[in-house]
């Protein structure tokens, strides 16, 4: 197999994962797409696709690539359904979506960035929405102290922690759930599950991961790499 192939998903197959890769990301410096971006000499969206495929509920992957990369992104993912992706996120999702079957009850939401997620937290996501939840999200408890600051910068007060959780992805929804919201967004919004709870559903948590970090700037990198040092230790 190719360094780059990516496995075809296999076992329950009754969910589909929804990849908007469409964004330059200008935090993370250079003028590559974002999910373009290598680590380890492949592309983030090449990791992160090979982990959604080993979850066995996966039945297909959707990536909203950009445009002038389409081509290149179905070389890149073989397995996968790609389309073009629109300017923002939300756009990317939505373009993504339209391209899922209406037989597909499970709709994932899952961002390229986080590249080590790994195929456990894909399988359990799926399996919350497929208990009968309208939304389910992966969090973390914050752990660094958090301070609410005037336009000063001046500390107005340290906020209790406690119940604060770092959300990430892949977000879970039943379809129905997430072709309505984002039929009913009146705004742009870079969260699925917000664009939810505006229509006055619940968003479950269930645990997330510490691999399922975003790679947002050049350090996350760095981060991310050692964490795959670590992982196939030479």
């Amino acid at each position: 197999m190719d360094s780059r192939d990516v496995p075809a998903p296999s076992g329950r197959r009754d969910v589909a994962v929804l990849v908007p890769a469409a964004g330059m990301g200008l935090r993370l410096g250079g003028g590559t797409p974002k999910a373009l971006r290598e680590l380890a000499g492949e592309p983030l969206l090449v990791h992160a696709c090979r982990r959604i495929a080993q979850a066995p509920s996966v039945a297909m992957i959707v990536i909203a690539a950009p445009p002038a990369e389409v081509a290149a992104v179905r070389e890149l993912v073989p397995g996968a359904t790609v389309v073009p992706g629109g300017a923002t996120r939300q756009q990317s999702v939505a373009a993504a979506l339209a391209a899922v079957p209406a037989t597909v009850d499970i709709v994932l939401v899952h961002d390229a960035a986080r590249a080590l997620t790994p195929p456990d937290l894909v399988e359990s996501v799926a399996a919350a929405v497929r208990s009968g939840l309208a939304a389910v999200v992966p969090a973390l408890p914050v752990v660094d102290t958090v301070k609410r600051v005037d336009a000063a910068e001046c500390v107005l007060e340290t906020v209790d922690r406690t119940p604060l959780r770092v959300i990430q992805t892949p977000q879970g929804f039943r379809r129905e759930t997430l072709v309505l919201a984002h039929a009913q967004a009146v705004d742009e919004h870079t969260d699925d599950a917000g664009m939810v709870e505006r229509l006055g559903h619940k968003v479950h948590t269930i645990p997330g991961s510490d691999l399922a970090l975003k790679i947002t700037r050049p350090v996350d990198l760095l981060i991310a790499q050692a964490l795959l040092a670590a992982s196939h230790p030479s």
